[in-house]
């Protein structure tokens, strides 16, 4: 879907406080999802100053800290720091230490939903403890087989949910939002709301520099590591948008590693194998170590997947994906590049859960195609 993009008379932070003001304006129970990541910050520091100013209600409002356990000291010391703010602001705060699933990234060498926060079957390698005051389960809450994607919407079902979701950090986003818009909506079915969507990282950033809010340590460790401004992401530690962090923090956190590879063994393949395609990586790096090798034949190499589904997908959800992937090259067998098989590839071996990278390659490829049909359209008119 092409997406049209407008210039406003206003700027982004002006615009994002009218959104926060409108969804108070509605007189329901407001629910502000909050990781203690570099956009939740931006929405923390909004709310606090609007609720400063006397523009909307504090006790409508209710904080929630979905804890994931496996999270840097940082984040949890940041969290803690916002939670005593808007305890004193007069609002709610609700940190959940629950059982819920989450993507695992080191299961089995592909990502699937195996890792167990807060797992009480293995409490005695947990890699931290729940704090004091952590709600440990809730009558909505499937222990277990619930994600917290799926919970959360059934515990917020009677408000509104603002989520510092932003269209800058993926294609899916920008175009799911570009949709939700065009179809007159202001929330999504959930009844989630996105203040923030068109911020850029720059706008993110500077907002953040302008309002003196402090960040995690962990943002500073990544970029004195070389990470890019784009892949400063920090979530739970298994998860594929960190996993490639703990190869490059283990010397700012010494004994972390440690308690990450007991709670979850297979954690020590980032450091063995990080400069592989099992992560799906793209190193100068890698390609030292794979120099001289025999060069893949990716489409063949997809064809023996996709002729043994059973064997190279053996959980549903790996089989939903590896699926959308068959139609896919399926579909574009007349128009794929070798660049494109490899990707495919790359998306299967290391793990798609979230379908990011199968969007973007479907965007690029059809993408690539009408815009040669419309060059070769032109030609032929003159």
């Amino acid at each position: 879907m092409a997406v049209k993009r407008c210039q406003a008379d206003i700027d982004v932070e002006k615009a994002a406080r009218i959104r926060i003001e409108n969804v108070f304006n509605n007189g329901l129970p407001v629910y502000f999802s909050f990781s203690g990541g570099k956009d939740s910050l931006v929405m923390a520091q909004l709310l606090l100053e609007l609720i400063q100013q006397g523009k909307i209600n504090p006790q409508q409002l209710i904080v929630q800290f979905v804890d994931e356990e496996a999270i840097f000291p940082c984040i949890e010391k940041t969290v803690l720091n916002w939670r005593k703010k808007f305890l004193m602001l007069g609002a709610k705060f609700e940190w959940y230490c629950i059982e819920v699933k989450h993507f695992n990234c080191f299961n089995q060498l592909s990502n699937d939903e195996s890792f167990i926060c807060w797992d009480h079957l293995k409490e005695d390698v947990w890699i931290r403890r729940p704090p004091s005051f952590a709600i440990r389960t809730h009558p909505k809450l499937k222990p277990r087989k619930d994600n917290y994607q799926s919970f959360m919407p059934r515990r917020c079902v009677d408000g509104l949910t603002i989520v510092g979701i932003r269209t800058a950090e993926s294609v899916q986003r920008l175009q799911n939002i570009a949709a939700m818009n065009k179809a007159g909506k202001s929330c999504t079915a959930r009844h989630q709301i996105f203040p923030i969507y068109d911020w850029t990282n720059n706008d993110v950033w500077l907002f953040l520099k302008n309002n003196n809010v402090e960040i995690p340590e962990i943002y500073l460790y990544l970029w004195q590591s070389g990470t890019s401004k784009g892949q400063l992401r920090v979530s739970q530690f298994f998860s594929i948008d960190t996993a490639r962090s703990l190869v490059k923090m283990n010397e700012y956190y010494p004994d972390l590693m440690e308690r990450i590879i007991k709670r979850e063994p297979n954690a020590y393949l980032a450091s063995l194998y990080w400069d592989s395609e099992m992560f799906a990586r793209s190193t100068k790096q890698r390609r030292e170590l794979e120099q001289g090798t025999k060069k893949k034949d990716y489409k063949a190499e997809l064809l023996v997947m996709f002729n043994n589904m059973d064997n190279y997908f053996p959980s549903e959800h790996k089989m939903y994906v590896a699926k959308r992937y068959k139609n896919f090259f399926l579909q574009t067998s007349t128009i794929a590049t070798d660049d494109d098989y490899k990707k495919m590839y790359m998306g299967l071996i290391s793990g798609d859960p979230k379908l990011r990278s199968f969007r973007a390659l479907y965007q690029i490829v059809f993408g690539r195609y009408i815009t040669k049909a419309k060059e070769k359209e032109a030609l032929k008119h003159g």
